[in-house]
């Protein structure tokens, strides 16, 4: 068996940062230490954490007044923040600095009087923070289907922003109807998708064509890892989303004598180690990486938890 490995895969720079923020507040602040939502979308992530005793909760309402709290690297609405500081609550924010940038365009937008059509998933906690930065100017669209039955104030008047962990390929059909419709349309400065998403997808097309089946290692509300399943069988390759080498079925193999691997931003590195573990103890494994691209970009930590 030969086995494709993607690259880039597994843990992004704002993931890292995320994790480690949460790391340093553990170590610095008096437990628990508590964190809305799950830090990352991954599964092992979450269960290490805990077991360094932090605390996951789905509102502040379940936060003790006083107590330190991290917000996610998804970020969150303003009226999250206004809650917090009512509430005195010892605020760390992980928000991945790319998911900034799309709070940041989503106020200049809508302060310039555009109607802002968010492109994105309902419910995903990105896309609700997003929505919180201008609720009654922003409008949210998932797919080219919705784009027709949009309706804004002013057609002259209208900006785009995206989610960053959308399938590209997809995104760019979405605003293409948009700009169809609304031949005005303005949209960030540099794409909202941000380079890790991309450079992943791109690195599954890299392994997908030449593969019998493609794996991806991610947990299942990973919006970036289920991208790159669908990814994989747009292209014609049968792809499974797996939370570890746990998940592998057997009927899957099957003839299988090549097999691309990947993870998405959010799964640890170690997870695909024991995946390849796990194939090979089938029998021979020869594993050959595909690089398309390096990544060194690092973030810097907020100033609660820096040396």
């Amino acid at each position: 068996m030969t086995v494709l490995l993607a690259a880039p895969r597994s843990f992004c720079a704002g993931v890292e940062r995320a994790i480690e923020i949460v790391e340093r507040a553990l170590q610095r602040r008096p437990h628990p230490v508590y964190v809305r939502k799950q830090i990352v979308h991954n599964s092992h992530v979450v269960a290490d954490l805990e077991g360094r005793g932090a605390v996951f909760v789905d509102e502040l309402d379940e936060v003790p007044d006083g107590a330190t709290v991290v917000f996610s690297a998804h970020g969150v609405a303003p009226a999250v923040r206004v809650e917090a500081d009512r509430r005195g609550l010892d605020v760390i924010d992980a928000t991945c600095p790319l998911v900034t940038k799309v709070h940041a365009e989503a106020r200049r937008f809508a302060g310039r009087g555009d109607t802002v059509i968010l492109v994105g998933h309902a419910g995903h906690e990105e896309v609700e923070g997003t929505l919180g930065e201008a609720p009654r100017r922003t409008v949210l669209v998932a797919d080219v289907a919705g784009v027709a039955a949009l309706r804004v104030k002013d057609p002259d008047r209208v900006s785009y922003l995206t989610q960053t962990t959308l399938a590209a390929d997809e995104v760019a059909e979405v605003v293409a109807a948009l700009r169809a419709r609304f031949p005005k349309l303005r949209g960030p400065g540099s794409d909202d998708i941000c380079y890790a998403t991309t450079n992943r997808q791109e690195a599954v097309k890299a392994i997908a064509r030449d593969a019998d089946l493609v794996l991806v290692v991610g947990s299942r509300n990973s919006s970036n890892s289920q991208r790159l399943v669908e990814l994989a069988k747009r292209l014609g390759t049968p792809a499974y989303l797996i939370d570890d080498a746990a998940g592998l079925r057997a009927e899957w193999l099957t003839g299988a004598r090549v097999i691309g691997l990947s993870a998405g931003a959010s799964a640890p590195p170690r997870l695909v180690d024991e995946v390849i573990a796990a194939l090979r103890s089938r029998g021979p494994v020869t594993v050959e990486e595909r690089a398309v691209a390096a990544e060194r970009l690092q973030f810097a930590l907020p100033p609660a938890v820096r040396p």
